[in-house]
């Protein structure tokens, strides 16, 4: 049994050794046995259509990465702008992976009182809209015509509530137009800030007065109101998830933020 384990554990060590016999060369770069076995290991990661992943197919892959990367250098490609800003993407995650993985990690399991609390605090609504679009920078007067015609309509749903689905059909320009203008249940996280602070606390049937969001003017209508025991919990627990990892991006940024020299000039914006 010893000299089993003594074979076993020697054999280990063999495999977990860094094995730097040279298997190829492309214009004096040497490929080493390590080298190629690591970008094997990532191949067999990826279903290929065409071919079968195999030894000899990533070493053809890694010659080809190398050719490609020297010509890439060679035709300068790396102090092209969009290389650069592509590297600096790059960058920008892999700093804040580096940095921040070892916190998000502490979040660790969402529980389903956290989504109770959530859920009642930020309740999932069924609305219809109404929406007069804007682009993405409206002239003064765009946006206020927008807001005249939206009043119009808000006037006359005052008076005719019941409406509401037969005017978004004619008077909505979104693609559930046709549909009364219908959303569906949507959580808080799908709405925009202003769309969800006009229907937040309101009953079923309350239309809202014209309201702004970066789409243009809305008008909602509450048509439902979800039961927290109805609504999806694995979505719900990454919603939870999210708002803690943003927390700590937070304060990951204004720590940073405080030790750069930052201006803004607001006159400018």
């Amino acid at each position: 049994m010893k000299l089993l384990i003594a074979l076993f554990l020697t054999a280990g060590f063999a495999q977990s050794k860094i094995d730097k016999t040279v298997v190829a060369e492309v214009n004096g770069k040497k490929i080493t046995k390590n080298m190629l076995m690591r970008y094997h290991s990532k191949n067999l990661n990826f279903v290929r259509a065409n071919r079968k992943v195999t030894v000899e197919s990533s070493l053809n892959d890694l010659i080809n990465r190398i050719v490609g990367i020297e010509k890439g250098k060679k035709n300068k490609l790396h102090k092209s702008p969009n290389v650069i800003k592509k590297m600096n993407d790059i960058i920008y995650h892999a700093q804040i992976s580096k940095d921040l993985d070892p916190k998000f990690r502490k979040i660790g399991k969402i529980e389903d009182s956290e989504v109770a609390t959530y859920c009642k605090q930020n309740p999932e609504y069924r609305t219809s809209q109404i929406l007069h679009r804007l682009r993405t920078n409206p002239s003064k007067k765009d946006v206020a015509e927008a807001l005249e015609q939206s009043l119009s309509v808000y006037k006359e749903l005052q008076k005719n509530p019941d409406n509401f689905a037969e005017m978004a059909k004619v008077l909505s320009q979104t693609t559930n137009a046709k549909i009364g203008g219908d959303l569906g249940f949507q959580p808080k996280t799908k709405l925009t800030p202003e769309f969800y602070a006009a229907i937040k606390g309101k009953k079923v049937g309350f239309i809202t007065k014209p309201f702004r969001s970066q789409y243009g003017v809305h008008i909602a209508k509450v048509t439902g109101i979800k039961d927290c025991k109805d609504v999806n919990k694995s979505l719900y627990k990454k919603i939870i998830y999210d708002i803690k990892r943003d927390k700590i991006m937070e304060k990951y940024f204004s720590d940073m933020r405080a030790k750069a020299k930052v201006k803004i000039y607001k006159n400018k914006i």
